[in-house]
């Protein structure tokens, strides 16, 4: 059952009908979604649960499923290929296109990116730029970096940082995304068990919270750069209130979306600045609670981040000679020798990427190549995962049962070249296997195989 005082606190807010709300909580119709990889293309008419798929209105890589399946037992899944987001958060694709329609070289942040949807939407949409995806929490960091590996973009950066931290980058980003940690009461529908967890204590507490995260972080953000300010809550205290608190930082400025009627979202106001956002009520979209408002920096008191002095340690001429000797080094990239492996960082990127090593704690950056070990190079798996198209080795294809043995980390005899190969499902890689006379070592992670379903 829904909490009484949230009910009444919804009373007279935008878009917010009582009984066909209630209504549809009640009915626990469960919508799942996907968001397709743009860079790992595959057949989706192939496909088991996505060749009969609904299209989210806002997002052109984002599909309803007809089900929910079992994703653990699709490889594809396990590859990256598509990410499991809900439809409501895809939405952000959408602003992204409205604020920039020509994307190129932007440094954006994801300053709560955890467990990572809009970290690889942002991956996707910047494919020219940089993506720096911050989670505090250690074991969500975890989670963070694992889901971009999979993404495959070389692009990314992901810190472990206090949104106050930021400041030491001031004026640096282009945009900043915060998906504020809240009450949560959009998912109630989706995690029932949430409900006994929500009360009006834990939504003012959020709300500080989220207005410490923004106020500390805001120096960051560019003069001329957008603030995309998002809940996954209803509550006016963790919305509207917070668009008036941010509008009246100096120097910030609501921005007004179009956005189709036929959608279902509904435009709402904030009371003192008459900043707009935007609503999403499950009675009326195909999704769960969701919340958004987009802001720009109209002025700023700093002058712009300074070039960073930090010096990255480059691999020696003999180094890079055992390398290109198995692995195509593009011309792109600067390979350095980091955390006991071989990192490739795109030439572009340096400079912005030594200022985000010199000030934050990195968890990841660029894609980890693997090590050498004498004339051999024992590929990373974040190589295989990346959307680099010049792999070294060969590869070699799996039905399905041997590709979900393959991330079970199962005893495997494959048939095909001896030495290092590529293992791929559906020309999608799932990562490495080193083909020996008599068996097959299996280099999946360990951390990440399939242990039960």
């Amino acid at each position: 059952m829904l909490p009484i005082a949230l009910l009444k606190s919804l009373t007279n807010l935008p878009g917010y009908e009582q009984e066909s709300f209630v209504r549809v909580h009640e009915q626990g119709e469960q919508v799942t979604s996907v968001r397709l990889n743009p860079f790992k293309k595959f057949d989706i008419q192939e496909h088991p649960f996505l060749k009969e798929t609904t299209p989210v209105l806002w997002n052109q890589h984002g599909y309803y499923l007809q089900e929910r399946p079992m994703f653990v037992l699709d490889p594809l899944w396990h590859a990256g290929a598509y990410y499991v987001q809900e439809a409501s958060s895809m939405f952000i694709q959408y602003i992204l296109e409205k604020l920039f329609p020509n994307p190129n070289e932007q440094i954006v942040l994801d300053l709560c990116a955890a467990p990572g949807g809009k970290s690889t939407l942002l991956a996707s949409y910047f494919d020219k730029g940089l993506v720096v995806a911050n989670e505090t929490i250690k074991a969500r960091n975890a989670i963070l970096v694992e889901n971009l590996t999979k993404w495959g973009s070389e692009r990314v950066v992901v810190t472990q940082n206090d949104p106050a931290h930021f400041k030491a980058l001031p004026h640096f980003f282009d945009l900043m995304v915060v998906d504020a940690p809240c009450s949560g009461s959009g998912l109630f529908r989706k995690d029932p068990s949430a409900i006994s967890e929500w009360s009006e204590e834990a939504v003012l507490h959020c709300a500080t919270r989220q207005s410490r995260i923004v106020e500390d972080s805001l120096d960051a953000l560019k003069e001329g750069g957008y603030l995309i300010y998002s809940t996954c809550s209803y509550s006016f205290a963790e919305n509207e209130n917070k668009m008036d608190c941010i509008e009246s930082i100096p120097g910030m400025k609501n921005i007004t979306l179009d956005v189709p009627e036929s959608w279902g979202v509904v435009t709402t106001e904030s009371p003192v600045t008459a900043s707009k956002g935007y609503r999403f009520y499950p009675d009326k979209i195909k999704g769960e609670g969701f919340f958004v408002a987009v802001f720009q920096k109209q002025v700023s008191e700093n002058g712009g981040y300074y070039a960073s002095d930090f010096n990255f340690n480059e691999l020696t001429k003999k180094e890079k000679g055992t390398l290109a000797a198995q692995y195509a080094i593009s011309e792109d990239q600067l390979l350095i020798n980091h955390q006991n492996g071989i990192i490739a960082v795109p030439h572009d990127l340096i400079m912005p990427i030594k200022a985000v090593l010199k000030n934050l704690y990195v968890k990841k950056m660029g894609v980890a190549v693997g090590t050498l070990k004498g004339l051999d190079l024992i590929p990373a798996h974040a190589l295989a995962m990346s959307w680099n198209s010049k792999l070294p080795y060969g590869k070699l294809a799996l039905d399905l049962p041997t590709a979900l043995q393959y991330l079970r980390r199962a005893d495997l005899v494959l048939d095909g070249p001896k030495g290092w190969q590529g293992i791929c499902y559906q020309n999608i890689m799932l990562g490495w296997a080193k083909l020996l006379p008599n068996r097959t070592n299996n280099y999946y992670p360990t951390e990440w195989r399939i242990l039960k379903y």
